[in-house]
């Protein structure tokens, strides 16, 4: 259950997800500063899926904010939320 600031106003930032993550972990990410356009976001899967898939997240949609839950090895971190 942690959530993160994330300013990419001076550079891209890349959040790494835990390595040992367990059925209903969360954590949250938010733009505060609006530069996600300009500079991404780019979330390390850390081995786990994103969204079922075997890739990072990239975002680039300024002043998101969204969670990520873990379900299980298959779907691995799944949106719970966006915006």
């Amino acid at each position: 259950g942690k959530g993160y600031f994330v300013d990419t106003t001076n550079n891209v930032i890349t959040a790494t997800l835990p390595s040992s993550a367990t059925l209903g972990d969360e954590v949250a990410f938010i733009d505060p500063t609006g530069y996600f356009a300009n500079n991404e976001l780019t979330i390390n899967r850390n081995s786990h899926k994103i969204q079922g898939v075997a890739n990072n997240l990239v975002v680039t949609t300024e002043r998101a904010g969204f969670t990520l839950v873990y379900y299980n090895a298959t779907q691995g971190w799944v949106l719970k939320d966006r915006g």
